[in-house]
């Protein structure tokens, strides 16, 4: 498509066409800086590499083609919501904007100035009509994960056609009960959306398209373990990233085919980066497009990023639906048992998270774990003492960051991180 067919496509979905330029043209300076200069990448990533310069453009054109056949457009913000049940009612899941500043002063005038950067992301998107994402959808589900967000949806609901799911804080009996009512109700809330009535045959094919991009990202992780690493942290991070907006199929064929490359190259013994190169975990808050500031910075200051222990990494990717049901309700409760196992910081106790960041540590053969909370994130903030205690037990040092999305704090960073590379090397 040509530029002026995009600029149409964006007016008709009432962007600020003038800061929407200014945006992309930051994004593209800002992807430049941070991928294009890395040296040794894999061939496959030109793939991702595409997706990224068309992420406003192409993608969004599917978007509007997909709507134009009558599908709906449903729009997340965490990895609660259950994919398998928006491709079974024939409608396209989307991840939405928040991973840069962007309308903060019309954000700040619906929630605190100390909310963390991804909320007043998400809502400065929004109100300075910068996502054509969230232009184009038709429903946008939110979750009770933190206060923050869940105070933020109220606010945001009078901008958009808002769904809640209410998420227990705990993994009782009962909690369980609420989060498989909870998922009812969003599977009701899709049908009565779409049109569609999902039935065991639709609900099996959408758990199998969920499943494999899972089995590929898992397959992905698991190589990672190889030293010298095969694949940079931040090519790894946009894999990830990509994931939650990209057409699941296709990205799943691309990404298989970057490990088949990723395996050849473990094979020759080569990898992006020397042996001797500190390998670090980078562990807590989601990374949603375009923040790699952090990946960025720790990339080079000496060492490879080899794991996110994040919902932009294995806690997305670690679990399968039980693919075995066979009636509607057998799905549902397998659906429900898979999104259950999610380690998010919303649960209270968690211990689990604590021993997953030490057993994915020890996989992956890390040198050292950076935990990074995003700025009044409470709870990873909470979580980051206990994690850290958890490391110190099994001899795995740990670095605590506490950032947001501005660049004013990189070269304070950098120090930190440098030190702690020294020391783990």
């Amino acid at each position: 498509m040509s530029n002026a067919a995009y600029k149409e496509m964006w007016e008709k979905l009432d962007l600020d066409i003038d800061a929407h330029d200014g945006l992309l043209a930051v994004l593209g300076k800002f992807y430049g800086d941070i991928y294009m200069s890395q040296q040794g990448r894999l061939k496959g990533m030109e793939y991702l590499d595409f997706v990224l310069s068309e992420v406003h453009g192409l993608r969004v054109k599917e978007l509007q083609d997909a709507k134009a056949e009558g599908r709906k457009i449903i729009g997340t913000f965490c990895v609660f919501v259950p994919e398998e049940l928006t491709l079974a009612a024939n409608a396209v899941h989307v991840g939405l904007c928040a991973g840069a500043d962007a309308g903060t002063e019309q954000a700040e005038k619906l929630v605190p100035r100390n909310t963390c950067a991804l909320i007043k992301s998400f809502i400065g998107f929004k109100l300075a009509r910068l996502c054509p994402y969230t232009e184009s959808c038709d429903m946008v589900v939110g979750e009770t994960t933190c206060d923050g967000k869940k105070k933020a949806y109220e606010a945001f609901a009078e901008h958009v056609n808002m769904h809640v799911m209410e998420l227990p804080q705990t993994k009782s009996v009962s909690a369980r009960e609420l989060f498989r009512s909870e998922v009812l109700r969003f599977k009701s809330e899709l049908e009565s959306l779409t049109g569609v009535t999902i039935t065991p045959d639709k609900l099996a094919k959408g758990i199998k398209i969920v499943n494999d991009k899972r089995r590929a990202l898992q397959r992905l992780s698991a190589l990672r373990a190889a030293n010298p690493a095969p694949i940079s942290g931040r090519d790894a991070l946009l894999i990830n990233q990509v994931s939650f907006y990209d057409d699941p199929v296709r990205f799943t064929q691309s990404v298989n085919a970057l490990c088949d490359e990723m395996e050849a190259r473990i094979e020759r013994g080569e990898g992006v980066v020397p042996e001797k190169t500190a390998r670090l975990l980078l562990s807590g808050c989601p990374m949603a497009v375009p923040n790699w500031k952090l990946p960025y910075v720790m990339e080079s200051s000496g060492a490879v990023i080899v794991g996110e222990e994040s919902c932009i990494g294995t806690r997305n990717t670690r679990d399968l639906v039980d693919e075995s049901a066979d009636s509607l309700d057998a799905m549902i409760d397998a659906i429900v048992d898979r999104y259950m196992r999610i380690d998010c910081a919303c649960f209270t106790p968690n211990t689990e998270r604590l021993d997953n960041v030490v057993s994915m540590a020890k996989e992956l053969k890390a040198d050292g774990v950076v935990h990074y909370s995003l700025m009044f994130c409470q709870p990873y903030a909470h979580e980051a003492i206990k994690v850290d205690s958890a490391l110190r037990e099994a001899g795995i040092p740990m670095l605590s960051i506490e950032t947001d999305y501005s660049m004013e704090d990189v070269e304070q960073l950098k120090t930190r991180i440098e030190a702690f590379v020294e020391m783990v090397k």
